[in-house]
């Protein structure tokens, strides 16, 4: 089955304004994640803007570009409108690839989408990479994942989970202790392939407490039954582009290893 990729791109970031256009190696950032979501099996990858800046430089590369609202008040939201305005059937599949991601593997990308096609009772699929340090465990910015045997979620948190409380002494923080062995702890990577369906029914849920609490959408889905299949990527993600360090950075890389970095 054929599926299709989305990718948002907003010019208002707040940390980063006009980032889809930040050049990289002599071409603009969302040039480069259309490059490497074509490198997919994706049967059409789709840009959604609510920018005519963006929409005329994407259009300037080949790009197909879908005009959203300027008032969504999430990423689900705008792919949502995408999946509307293209008519697509409710099983087709819709993998978000964020437009601040100029190296993402195209294999995580057929990775979510086939896991979608092999798990049928998942709505959402999404992936994960094992945590080898506890300062990433105690980081509330690192978004920790606890799945069961067949790989669906049973909560995501900023909280250190699962808490290993006959290994950690109360009070324990980030440099007085390390992870407890047989017991796997995992990162959740922000790649996310959805059902047509499960977008419809997400914009009329409304927030979940726990989204509300974590300030993490994906609960939402959790909260109102919905499965979410999560899978150890089959390679480690590339950075994203959140600042203009990061941003530096991956010029830096880039620039010095070809577009490809």
């Amino acid at each position: 089955m054929s599926f299709t990729v989305v990718i948002p791109a907003r010019y208002a970031s707040t940390r980063l304004p006009g980032k889809p256009l930040a050049m990289i190696a002599g071409k603009p950032m969302i040039q480069h994640v259309c490059e490497r979501a074509n490198e997919s099996r994706a049967s059409r990858v789709v840009v959604a803007t609510d920018d005519a800046r963006i929409e005329e430089v994407c259009r300037g590369f080949g790009a197909e570009v879908i005009m959203t609202s300027p008032n969504h008040a999430s990423g689900t939201d705008r792919l949502e409108e995408v999946a509307r305005k293209l008519q697509l059937d409710p099983d087709h599949r819709v993998v978000n690839v964020q437009g601040d991601e100029p190296l993402i593997p195209p294999e995580l990308i057929n990775q979510v989408a086939d896991n979608l096609e092999q798990y049928q009772e998942a709505a959402i699929a999404t992936l994960c990479e094992r945590i080898h340090d506890a300062r990433q465990v105690f980081n509330p910015n690192v978004v920790k994942v606890v799945f069961d045997a067949r790989g669906m979620a049973h909560y995501f948190s900023r909280a250190p989970i699962p808490w290993a409380r006959d290994f950690w002494p109360a009070g324990a923080a980030t440099q007085d202790v390390d992870l407890p062995d047989g017991i796997g702890y995992f990162r959740h990577i922000g790649i996310y392939g959805y059902r047509a369906s499960v977008l419809s029914e997400f914009v009329t849920w409304l927030p979940a407490p726990t989204e509300r609490v974590e300030s993490l959408e994906q609960l939402r889905a959790l909260y109102n039954g919905a499965l979410i299949h999560v899978d150890v990527a089959d390679r480690p993600p590339a950075p994203g582009v959140d600042t203009e360090e990061d941003l530096a950075r991956l010029r830096a890389l880039m620039e010095k290893g070809g577009a490809r970095g």
